[in-house]
């Protein structure tokens, strides 16, 4: 179901005039494309079936409702077919006692995006029309975030993550974390390094507290699957300096240790790159507005970025620049 919510930019997100060329229909902001009551109705008719053709029966079911999205070919690298499988079958069994709590988040999102968007919009005016935003049964992967699927670009939202992670009121710092993702992809494109992800989230954590001041840490993301601060900031040194031995890497055995929750290094937390990353950013705003720091560009932002993370910490030997 697509649900068109009307948050307004102003008069550079006013559409064409009217037939009588006055009165402008406002273009929607964004198009919820709101899949959650599907699901619970797939598992409300399919109680009974036995696991694996229960399985089969809802990727077939929703392959043409999100192309590609319960496809376990798009999550491969941090889950096989026989894994991901898995996941579905185990999403059936904890939806009872989730459902209340699903329920509430897939009811209320509208209302809870549109504000933060339109908070953000006031502090980065140039944000592009979001476009669609799908919201699902996430099989429990996210919470949110942008997922590539057949060459096109998703923002995706977990209702059964969400639910788990939020209290009513406190979601804003962490859709805003998620809607500086969309706006820094207009300047920032693609970029596979670790550094690249270390700048983005880092960044992305940085602005959810810049601009709700006060926010918690479990509000910014830095509390999954345990408190992340505490653990870096007993052991500063460690933290930035493994960070800066994979700086330029693309391999994926460098990556999910630093911002995967399931793998971590020997002394340091799950997802410990979030924090690293915050603080480089806390580091490199001591010179720039949020909004030039948003708008850098890959090339711009390398240097920034290693002197920022060289700033934290001293670290005997770095490949980090």
């Amino acid at each position: 179901m697509r649900i068109a919510m009307m948050a307004v930019l102003g008069a550079c997100l006013a559409a064409l005039p009217d037939a009588h060329g006055q009165g402008a229909t406002p273009a929607p902001a964004f198009t919820l494309v709101d899949l959650t009551g599907a699901y619970a109705a797939f598992y409300d008719r399919t109680q009974g079936m036995e696991a694996r053709p229960r399985v089969e029966a809802l990727k077939a079911e929703f392959a043409p409702l999100f192309p590609g999205f319960y496809d376990a070919a798009r999550v491969k690298g941090f889950a096989s077919p026989e894994r991901y499988d898995v996941m579905i079958a185990r999403s059936f069994g904890q939806f009872a006692d989730l459902r209340p709590r699903y329920a509430r988040t897939a009811a209320a999102f509208a209302a809870m995006l549109a504000p933060a968007r339109d908070d953000f919009a006031r502090h980065f005016p140039d944000l592009a029309p979001i476009g669609d935003v799908h919201l699902v049964h996430s099989l429990g992967e996210m919470d949110g975030g942008l997922r590539t699927i057949g060459g096109r670009r998703y923002f995706v939202f977990g209702a059964d993550v969400m639910a788990q992670l939020y209290a009513p009121g406190d979601e804003r710092p962490f859709f805003q974390h998620e809607l500086f993702h969309i706006y820094h992809r207009q300047f920032f494109g693609e970029c596979p390094a670790v550094w690249c992800a270390l700048w983005a989230e880092g960044l992305a954590v940085y602005v959810s507290e810049r601009l709700n001041p006060g926010a918690s840490d479990a509000q910014m993301g830095l509390t999954v699957p345990r408190p992340i601060r505490p653990e870096v900031d007993a052991d500063r040194a460690r933290a930035v300096c493994a960070v800066r031995a994979r700086f330029d890497s693309e391999k994926p055995d460098d990556y999910a240790p630093l911002f995967y929750g399931a793998s971590h290094l020997p002394g340091l937390p799950p997802r410990f790159a979030y924090y690293v990353g915050y603080l480089v950013a806390r580091e490199a705003a001591r010179a720039r507005s949020l909004q030039e720091l948003a708008h850098l560009t890959a090339e711009e932002a390398r240097p920034v970025a290693a002197a920022a993370l060289a700033a934290l910490a001293e670290c005997a030997t770095t490949t980090g620049g």
